[in-house]
């Protein structure tokens, strides 16, 4: 495309349309609220900058050429993606359409996610949501990538790794333990702390939510207690299966529960234990755009006020 051509205003290709749908300036000079002789020339003037014949022209005709037929198509497509375009500028404008990469953590997974996915969806059609499951030091390493718009993270309640992010709580919970089936103590009525606490551990690495891990070790260290760590893993599905094999126990988020794994026991401790608690947030950048915003606004919305907490204990 030369510099001639790319100056053709919208105006123009109307006009051409418009002649080429009625083949006849009068008729299409009365449609377009104009006179015959300023059509005429604006034709001339188009054809001259194109440099090539658009019209066949007789005394009694006009007749679309070969090059005047191969442009109809594409300008009617491009003049109705031209109307679009306010009507799409405001839609983006309220965040109803583009592009939303979402991260989360497993455990959110389990819980409400997928109904909000759902309900923004169905709300949003025109939003392109791409979904990342990650961790929380993960999702921080993609945010500072630009690679992520908004994601759910795993923390110690209060503990958000923010930065200059905008956080909103969506719950704080127990957490549970998950212990192997055969252990004799994952049966017991009352489980004896002292004997849970002295069985082998299952855990994340600490680099992955340092809040989360320092506050279950605290929790062992408050009971006068040090923990065996048997094994590391980085999913909590794949904690819950090792757990299963019976190499130790693990404390998981209570929507864990709903990953029923044969040989795995999920229980909670008295309210008196006080065991440790964890927080899911969403995370995102302060000026992340109209998308997130509305995404935001819809969990917001969809949450309880204030977070709930749910589990046995009511201290942290």
């Amino acid at each position: 495309m030369n510099d001639a051509t790319a100056l053709i205003g919208l105006r123009a290709w109307r006009q051409f349309l418009v002649l080429a749908e009625t083949l006849h300036f009068g008729r299409a000079a009365e449609r377009l609220a104009m006179t015959q002789p300023p059509l005429t020339l604006a034709i001339q003037q188009l054809e001259a900058r194109l440099g090539a014949v658009l019209f066949e022209r007789t005394r009694r005709s006009v007749a679309l050429t070969a090059a005047g037929a191969a442009l109809v198509e594409p300008v009617r497509q491009l003049l109705l993606q031209a109307a679009a375009l306010p009507a799409l500028a405001q839609a983006a404008g309220h965040g109803a359409v583009g592009r939303l990469r979402l991260g989360f953590v497993s455990t959110v997974a389990f819980d409400a996610l997928p109904r909000w996915l759902r309900e923004f969806r169905a709300a949003a059609p025109g939003v392109d949501v791409v979904l990342r499951e990650a961790t929380t030091d993960v999702q921080f390493q993609a945010f500072e990538r630009g690679e992520l718009d908004a994601g759910f993270v795993l923390h110690a309640p209060g503990m958000a790794p923010t930065g200059a992010m905008s956080t909103l709580s969506i719950g704080v919970d127990e957490l549970l333990l998950a212990l192997p089936e055969a252990l004799a103590a994952a049966r017991a009525p009352r489980l004896p702390l002292a004997q849970v606490l002295a069985q082998p551990l299952v855990i994340f690495p600490r680099t992955i939510a340092p809040s989360l891990y320092d506050a279950v070790l605290a929790f062992y260290h408050r009971h006068g207690a040090s923990p065996v760590i048997a094994q590391e893993a980085i999913q909590m599905q794949t904690i819950v299966n090792l757990v299963s094999a019976g190499l130790g126990l693990a404390w998981v988020p209570r929507p864990m529960a709903e990953l029923q794994r044969a040989g795995v026991l999920y229980r909670a401790l008295p309210a008196a234990a006080r065991a440790p608690h964890c927080e899911t947030s969403l995370v995102w950048p302060a000026d992340a755009g109209p998308v997130v915003d509305r995404f935001v606004a819809h969990v917001r919305r969809a949450l309880p006020a204030p977070p709930r907490r749910r589990g046995t204990s009511s201290r942290r």
